[in-house]
């Protein structure tokens, strides 16, 4: 309890507790301070009296998917629809548009008609949002998965953060509400659920098997929660992984729908990271469950999707736009109708974010002016990740100590560690779990900050960091290898 006499309303002991309770790693004590680092680095260096010089000239910020902040370049058609959007009045002079800037006919012909949807990006949308954005979803899932998808079951949300959020607060009735979360996870789900007084019930994925589900490990996650009293109303299933990279094969995503129908679970997909994929191919779950609705007629008719998607990731990287959807697939009309309700609370998501919704999923095709340049872009950036990520597979497949599963998908990975017992002992000392210590050392020796693996989650005995490899080039990477030499050197048993 605070000691401090009360002179305001509020006070650490009185606000509320389930907000105290959440943890979000991502952004946690390290990222903190890398960004005080940064501050320090923007003032000169090397750094003026007092302050002690700092062992590195750049920050590496590898412990967040924000790929601009990075260097990833903005899609050019993209950014060009986003200018006349924000400035109608561009149109006024269009030849100049098209001489002057190099703007292509198709970009000012898919301004003119968002605008006419929108009417204007400072305005309000309907709260499921705009409805020929909708539509234009709609019709890129249909391409994708070969099966009709119905606009008035897409809701667009301000990233799928948003959406993550309004589902589990439909979903979440009571404090004995569970739900099946992946471990390791992205740390949205756990800190959600504690806002909202729920249980995470957590299932292992099979690092042994490139981190794919492990239907044994979720049916004994399952039964234990029922025999604690809990309530599981829900499976959260994030394919590809973050932040192990997995891209779930069809047999696994087909598995996973099965137990749904047969424990009555919903199914949340997490599918933000569907176009990077650098081995095998993405397998959605809309597709999944389609192909067994066709297969056996009417035996998986009741099972509940809501699968979701983001401009965040990807080759498009808007991050800060906050722009995203969820499909609902099997829900009930009255639950719908909730939901509707939930995200008019909120009014609507960025209507600027959902252009860009429209943008990502109706981007330039093949004979249109804007296309070359397009693919270019689209391509140059899809190879940078995978290069990238290949580079870094290959480091710490050097280091001692370390393994790491190949890179298959999303835009990160997640070694395995082994810290020496010295390293351990001191990591105690300075009150740090072993991956905490591993990952606080790395970033004072090197700026590159990532995320211990503790903060996703993982098995007990086991040790883990996430890294992004969004930042350019391959140099930090060598930072890395240098440093983990030096301090398994110090630490050695």
């Amino acid at each position: 309890m605070s000691s401090s006499p009360r002179l305001r309303s509020l006070n650490i002991d009185n606000i509320n507790p389930y907000v105290k309770e959440a943890k979000y790693a991502v952004r946690g004590e390290l990222a903190a301070r890398a960004e005080k680092y940064r501050a320090r680095l923007a003032k000169g260096y090397p750094p003026s009296p007092p302050e002690e010089t700092l062992p590195f000239d750049k920050v590496i910020a590898a412990n967040i998917g924000n790929p601009q902040q990075l260097d990833q370049k903005p899609i050019t058609f993209f950014r060009q629809v986003l200018s006349i959007l924000e400035y109608p009045g561009l149109l006024e002079n269009e030849d100049a548009l098209k001489s002057a800037f190099g703007y292509k006919d198709d970009v000012i012909v898919r301004a003119k008609w968002l605008l006419d949807e929108v009417r204007s990006v400072g305005a309000y949308s309907v709260s499921q949002g705009v409805p020929g954005i909708r539509e234009s979803v709609a019709k890129f899932i249909e391409r994708r998965d070969g099966y009709p998808a119905d606009p008035a079951q897409v809701f667009l949300s301000a990233g799928a953060s948003s959406g993550v959020n309004t589902l589990m607060h439909i979903i979440c009735s009571k404090p004995e509400t569970g739900i099946l979360v992946p471990i390791p996870q992205y740390p949205l789900y756990t800190a959600t659920l504690s806002l909202l007084n729920a249980r995470c019930v957590p299932y292992y994925l099979d690092e042994g098997k490139a981190w794919s589900t492990d239907m044994g490990a979720i049916r004994d996650a399952l039964k234990k929660a029922k025999s604690d009293g809990t309530d599981v109303r829900a499976i959260v299933v994030i394919n590809p992984g973050n932040p192990t990279g997995a891209s779930l094969a069809a047999e696994d995503v087909r598995s996973v729908l099965e137990f749904a129908a047969e424990e009555k679970l919903v199914v949340l997909g997490d599918e933000v990271y569907q176009t990077n994929v650098f081995k095998g191919k993405f397998n959605s779950f809309k597709k999944g469950l389609r192909d067994l609705q066709k297969e056996v007629p009417g035996k998986y008719n009741n099972i509940e999707l809501a699968s979701l998607h983001s401009i965040s990731k990807g080759m498009v990287g808007e991050c800060g736009h906050r722009g995203g959807y969820f499909e609902l697939i099997g829900f009930d009309p009255e639950v719908a109708a909730e939901i509707i309700k939930y995200v008019s609370i909120s009014l609507c998501a960025p209507v600027i974010g959902q252009c860009l919704v429209e943008m990502m999923v109706n981007p330039p095709k093949e004979g249109e002016p804007s296309y070359p340049l397009y693919k270019q872009e689209y391509d140059s950036i899809f190879h940078g990740l995978q290069e990238r990520a290949t580079a870094l597979y290959n480091a710490f497949s050097q280091m001692e100590g370390v393994s790491c599963e190949e890179p298959q998908g999303s835009m990160y990975l997640f070694p395995t560690i082994t810290i020496p017992k010295k390293g351990i002992e001191q990591g105690k000392k300075e009150g740090r779990s072993p991956d905490e210590f591993y990952a606080s050392r790395l970033l004072d020796a090197t700026g590159v900050c990532v995320v211990p693996g503790s903060g996703f989650g993982q098995k007990p005995g086991t040790l883990h960091f996430r890294t992004t490899f969004l930042a350019p080039g391959t140099e930090w990477v060598g930072r890395i290898t240098k440093f983990h030499e030096k301090f398994m050197d110090e630490f050695r048993d």
